[in-house]
């Protein structure tokens, strides 16, 4: 066959666009690995200060709205609750890194039936009610939930998928544009990011914030094990029936087993703390 005229100038192009874009990535070790083991290096591209701004912001808008409807922190009973793990879990978190006690962490409950919970970069965390009441959980699974969500923001989880994405979106438009592919050799292109590297990079995240979340609250006193149970109530209420491989979040079924055995191993910090 023979070679296409250019297409080995435009190869090269298209490397070099790659190499400009993945050395503008730093290097970053946000956590240290625990008992858990997590030590994954982290390639940041979009720097923290630039994200906790984005998430200040969002973060003021999000709660202002909350207020407005009369939707925040109505329950003080629910609100003493979740406020009080979540100190228990916070003052662990310099085992996972130091700053982390500087930041200016905020708590609040949301009424609403969703499901859900969240801790922004830089500690601002959100438990919303249907997640309490229709999970009906103990304290140990609370624990687990939050401090899942706050290991999301230890590792900058959220800076990480920014950055990636922003490399990723740019190299596919300059590839696209020098080999001439069009519109949908992009979107092809799009859709080979997400399935390959984006998606799983997604569940890593998720397998992560799981491991350091159980060892945050084995740490805190609260047993490491409800993790487990948490998961096998939302399978119950869940829905979904999307495959693993296209979703963010690891099966169900994987998910309880990488659980089982990690709530084991910080067994013995429980242990530990509840003396």
């Amino acid at each position: 066959m023979k070679p296409v005229p250019g297409h080995s100038f435009l190869s090269s192009l298209v490397m070099a666009a790659a190499v400009l874009l993945l050395s503008a990535c730093e290097t970053v070790q946000t956590t240290q690995g625990g008992a858990v083991g997590v030590d994954r290096q982290q390639r940041m591209m979009i720097s923290a200060q630039e994200l906790d701004q984005a998430a200040n912001k969002q973060y003021s808008e999000l709660i202002a709205a909350e207020k407005k409807k009369g939707s925040l922190n109505r329950n003080a009973a629910q609100v003493e609750r979740v406020k009080a793990i979540s100190s228990r879990l916070i003052a662990q978190t310099g085992v996972f890194r130091q700053d982390a006690r500087r930041w200016q962490w905020e708590v609040n409950v949301l009424s609403s039936d969703e499901v859900n919970a969240w801790c922004m970069p830089g500690g601002k965390i959100a438990v919303y009610t249907g997640l309490i009441e229709k999970l009906n959980v103990s304290d140990d699974e609370l624990a687990a939930v939050i401090g899942h969500e706050i290991a999301h923001a230890l590792r900058e989880h959220a800076r990480e998928r920014a950055s990636e994405q922003r490399v990723a979106g740019s190299f596919i438009t300059i590839g696209s544009a020098l080999l001439g592919v069009g519109g949908l050799g992009q979107q092809g292109a799009e859709f080979a990011y997400m399935g390959l590297i984006g998606l799983p990079n997604s569940r890593s995240h998720e397998t992560e914030a799981d491991r350091i979340g159980v060892e945050l609250a084995a740490r805190a006193g609260y047993d490491p094990r409800a993790a487990v149970t948490l998961w096998q109530k939302m399978g119950k209420v869940s829905s979904s029936s999307t495959p693993a491989f296209l979703s963010t979040h690891p099966s169900s079924s994987a998910r309880i087993s990488d659980l089982t055995v990690y709530s084991e191993r910080v067994m013995p910090l429980y242990q530990q703390a509840r003396k």
